[in-house]
């Protein structure tokens, strides 16, 4: 049993003030590549306002769960991560996830955060799919799907135009009982 959902190795997940993730995103959207990283629209600003607006909006919401990423070590808001789109009746969602403080990126707090709020999704969500998409130029990010359980179901040819090439989706998912299985083995493991 999990005794502490939101505690990972390297990260822990926290529900934050509004306020406080939307002046975080604001100056990360200053970084176009973590931008294109993170969204199939062409890269802008995003303000404060307008961002806490969408966070307050969203967090009324029972089929959005969004969380901050807290390093364990300093205590630092590195990024956010959340369930989209949950459809109860069938028991799936999207998840999203956006590390905005770069020298975090390809270190492992993203799979940590991803492999947590999995947990979340099966273990108290009681889901029974979790859907991403993910840009083929991306692979750091695929890589880190996979080490969380992904597992490829398709892609979209060319769907994404970027700097004048196409590129495409690729979509990945994990099912409740592949997670159960990734869970056993961990368990299993000196």
């Amino acid at each position: 049993m999990i005794t502490d959902l939101y505690r990972g190795d390297l990260v822990r997940l926290t529900a934050e003030d509004p306020e406080t993730l939307a002046r975080l995103f604001s100056q990360w959207s200053a970084d176009s590549e973590y931008l294109r990283l993170l969204d199939w629209d062409p890269a802008r600003r995003f303000s404060v306002k307008g961002t806490q607006k969408w966070l307050e909006k969203n967090s009324e919401d029972e089929h959005c769960h969004v969380f901050a990423i807290r390093t364990l070590i300093g205590d630092q808001i590195i990024g956010e991560i959340g369930l989209d789109g949950i459809r109860w009746t069938h028991g799936d969602c999207f998840v999203g996830i956006g590390l905005g403080e770069r020298e975090f990126w390809g270190k492992g707090y993203g799979t940590d955060a991803m492999k947590i709020i999995l947990g979340y999704a099966f273990g108290e969500l009681n889901l029974e799919r979790v859907t991403l998409d993910v840009f083929e130029y991306n692979q750091r990010g695929v890589r880190s799907y996979e080490k969380a359980g992904f597992v490829h179901e398709g892609r979209e040819r060319q769907l994404l135009l970027r700097e004048g090439r196409r590129w495409d989706v690729l979509y990945m998912g994990i099912l409740r009982s592949e997670w159960q299985e990734q869970q056993k083995r961990n368990r299993e493991r000196p």
